[in-house]
């Protein structure tokens, strides 16, 4: 039914399938894409052309002659001024500074140079002078036959001493005026027993019991 309807199988043949359609489709709208960008580029462009074209001023419609106008002053060329800048003043100042500290490095330095060669050449002179000095001598020998026996000294012997401990008068003085007030005045140390009668008490006691 199909082959009859299509006129015959010849037909078949010269169908496109879906795919060659679907490419067809696809080639024929990026083709209006393509077509239409480029119309909108060149439709910019030339407007963008009309733009930068200047359009000249029409004469205003008026018979009057046009004013020459007047030309302002010549001012007078500007004099330039001697700047002194800081930066100038420090740069001197501190070319003056490098050069005094390097001076006085330099000083220095052949100070100390001095000072070794002096301390050296008194080393030499020094080594020299014990060199003479201390020339090796024979030492003589001892006398075996006396030999040293030591004596008894003769000194008499040190009487020791008792030391004296004994406490001034006016610390005495000061002491018992102390114990008198801590123990309430005189007149309580009269009726304070000795430590003698205290003693005595006690051996009596003891010989009682």
């Amino acid at each position: 039914m199909s082959c009859n309807d299509m006129s015959g199988p010849s037909r078949l043949q010269h169908l496109p399938s879906s795919v060659e359609k679907a490419e067809a489709l696809y080639q024929q709208r990026g083709q209006l894409k393509e077509e239409q960008l480029m119309k909108k580029i060149q439709k910019l462009v030339g407007e963008e052309e009309k733009l930068w074209m200047p359009i000249a001023q029409g004469l205003p419609w008026t018979t009057d002659e046009p004013k020459c106008l007047i030309k302002p002053p010549v001012k007078k060329n500007t004099i330039p001024i001697d700047l002194k800048l800081h930066s100038d003043i420090r740069v001197v100042e501190r070319a003056r500074f490098a050069h005094q500290v390097a001076e006085k490095g330099r000083l220095i330095k052949q100070y100390k140079m001095e000072r070794d060669r002096k301390q050296k050449l008194e080393e030499e002179e020094e080594i020299k002078r014990l060199r003479k000095e201390l020339i090796p001598k024979a030492q003589l020998m001892p006398y075996f036959d006396r030999p040293f026996v030591p004596r008894r000294s003769e000194k008499q012997p040190t009487v020791p001493r008792e030391p004296k401990f004994c406490i001034p008068r006016h610390k005495k003085i000061k002491c018992c005026r102390m114990s008198c007030n801590d123990m309430g005045g005189p007149s309580q140390l009269q009726h304070l027993p000795s430590s003698v009668e205290k003693a005595e008490a006690l051996y009596k006691n003891r010989i009682l019991q």
